[in-house]
């Protein structure tokens, strides 16, 4: 079992040195993992008005600030960013951060700025984009002569160098909301699930039942192959070792291999109950090894 974090880049955490020096005393900590939100405007996944930063450029600080740690966005909305342009950033990142990036992706159906800003919203649609820009990124990263024709993107000639440090390519994780089945599909095709529970709060997290139900079906699709990481999104108090470890091992005997703490406030909504130093002082708590 590997362990991360998973934090928003609005509100206390809406400063990019604030980031870095998050995800610096994570790594210190034992921390194997940092994960970003991915927003560009107020969603309904995130109801709040306060500052906000770029994701791509506070993952760039991160990199700078620490030097074993992985870290990515969970997840990038992809049908909102041009695919060639998601290419040349996580090439990038992936090179300066010397192979530690990990891609979160995910359409993004759930979230109210793709319509506040004009973006498309149907479900459709946005699954359609997700997966021309899969194929799009990867084709790209492979660093040869490169070209597209589908029904969102047109790639008329490319080559995008350098390559990736890692290999065979920077891994992809998938987000879907469980029980959906069609995202678990996707998801079997790279390198990793990232499941959400459908119907249910930020604030609560899938059963062992549940996420066992789900890595058997992942297991079971055209495409599949291991290793195949199994990402889950929890929470434990940090205070109580003995009860936290008892949390993660039922996931860990289901296959999870991914535990992230999910560092949220107490009242969904209110950032002033999560205080940026119960943020560090959870950090730095260390995993529930």
């Amino acid at each position: 079992m590997q362990y991360g974090i998973h934090v928003p880049i609005f509100g206390p955490y809406g400063e990019v040195r604030v980031l870095a020096d998050l995800a610096h005393e994570a790594e210190e900590a034992g921390w194997d993992g940092i994960f970003l939100w991915d927003q560009v405007s107020r969603t309904t996944l995130s109801p709040t008005l306060d500052p906000m930063i770029d994701p791509w450029i506070a993952l760039t600080a991160i990199a700078l600030r620490t030097h074993t740690i992985r870290l990515g966005p969970l997840v990038a909305l992809l049908p909102r960013r041009r695919p060639w342009i998601i290419a040349r950033q996580t090439l990038s990142l992936d090179h300066l951060s010397s192979g530690r990036l990990i891609l979160g992706v995910g359409s993004g159906g759930s979230y109210f700025d793709f319509e506040a800003l004009g973006e498309a919203t149907d479900p459709k649609t946005l699954a359609g984009m997700l997966d021309e820009s899969l194929e799009v990124l990867t084709g790209l990263w492979r660093g040869e002569p490169y070209r597209f024709e589908g029904k969102y993107y047109h790639i008329k000639e490319a080559q995008f160098l350098p390559r990736p440090v890692q290999s065979p390519r920077i891994p992809i994780w998938v987000a879907g909301e469980w029980p959906a089945k069609a995202p678990m599909r996707r998801a079997a095709r790279w390198d990793g699930v990232a499941p959400l529970g459908r119907n249910i709060s930020l604030t609560a997290m899938l059963t062992p039942e549940q996420m066992e139900e789900m890595v058997n079906y992942v297991r079971s699709q055209p495409g599949y192959s291991a290793p195949f990481e199994v990402v889950h999104s929890g929470f434990t108090s940090g205070t109580n070792r003995a009860k936290d470890r008892d949390i993660v091992a039922a996931y860990q005997q289901v296959g999870v291999t991914w535990w992230i703490e999910k560092i949220l406030p107490e009242r969904w909504g209110s950032w002033t109950d999560w205080p940026l130093e119960a943020m560090r002082q959870r950090i730095r708590s260390g995993p529930p090894r």
